[in-house]
């Protein structure tokens, strides 16, 4: 009886140690850019292995990637057997069109709950357009819990509209909603191609200080940042001075961010995408 009892002390202290540990993700953004036969020699066949490279070089946790099409889809997930790949095509809520998938390590998380919805005035109808966009635009999210310390958290990704201002707006009033809705107070993490700039009022909008629901630009807030300042190159062709940086992670105000870092263009002479990936190390107490 006493050895019962002592084991499970000791169970119920290692589950509180593991608790109080604080957890640290690695956290991408990447726009891998959709297959797109006129790109060339900078077409997916040739870049799958490096951008597939890259997520593993950086042992990311928890990945958000934008202009996913299927086969790509297909091919992320063949190439990271270690990651568990979620989300629908924009188009039908299945497969046709462009995917705003997020990726999570297998041995590090177990998903709790996850879904998708439009960026729209009807988010919960597959396909739909909203406001002044020129596309449907789609978010994925999950509930991710550590399978060592048992935190849990939100992840959600998504694509702004390139062309209406008041889609990106609007959208991203929509995904901060959405977080919390369905987050339920957990940390937040978004990720996606905003296609704006920190100047704009799309990235303001989600970081205004007196909205009760704003997120930090992990960027911002990180203490120590590397890389350019820009993310879209559009293949090294954009003039230096023109390339902006529309590629983020957001963070809810309980997430500490260690590190931020606009990984390198090319991996082994070989673009990866049109856009930079962007990352960051966080902490959740």
């Amino acid at each position: 009886m006493k050895k019962l009892i002592y084991f499970i002390l000791i169970s119920l202290s290692l589950i509180s140690c593991s608790e109080k540990k604080p957890l640290e993700i690695n956290v991408m953004s990447f726009n891998i850019r959709l297959d797109h036969a006129g790109d060339s020699l900078n077409n997916w066949q040739y870049r799958k292995d490096v951008a597939a490279e890259v997520i593993k070089t950086n042992d990311i946790d928890i990945l958000g990637t934008q202009e996913v099409l299927l086969n790509q889809f297909n091919d992320l997930k063949e190439r990271l057997p270690e990651y568990t790949g979620i989300g629908v095509g924009r188009e039908d809520g299945k497969k046709m069109g462009e995917f705003c998938a997020l990726f999570y390590k297998k041995t590090k998380f177990t998903e709790i709950k996850s879904g998708n919805f439009w960026l729209s005035e009807t988010p919960e109808i597959a396909g739909s357009k909203g406001w002044d966009a020129s596309y449907i635009r789609v978010a994925t999210w999950a509930i991710l819990k550590d399978n060592t310390t048992g935190k849990q958290v939100f992840a959600i990704n998504s694509h702004l509209d390139n062309d209406g201002l008041t889609a990106r707006i609007e959208g991203g009033n929509l995904l901060l909603k959405k977080a919390m809705e369905l987050g339920k107070g957990l940390p937040i993490i978004l990720t996606g191609d905003f296609n704006d700039t920190p100047e704009s009022e799309t990235i303001k909008n989600i970081t205004d200080s007196a909205k009760s629901d704003y997120l930090l630009n992990s960027k911002a807030v990180a203490e120590s940042v590397a890389g350019t300042e820009w993310t879209f190159h559009d293949f090294g062709r954009l003039p230096m001075q023109e390339r902006p940086l529309i590629d983020y992670i957001f963070v809810s105000k309980n997430i500490r961010v260690l590190n931020y870092n606009t990984l390198s263009d090319k991996l082994d002479g070989i673009f990866v995408s049109d856009h930079k990936p962007i990352m960051a190390k966080i902490e959740i107490k």
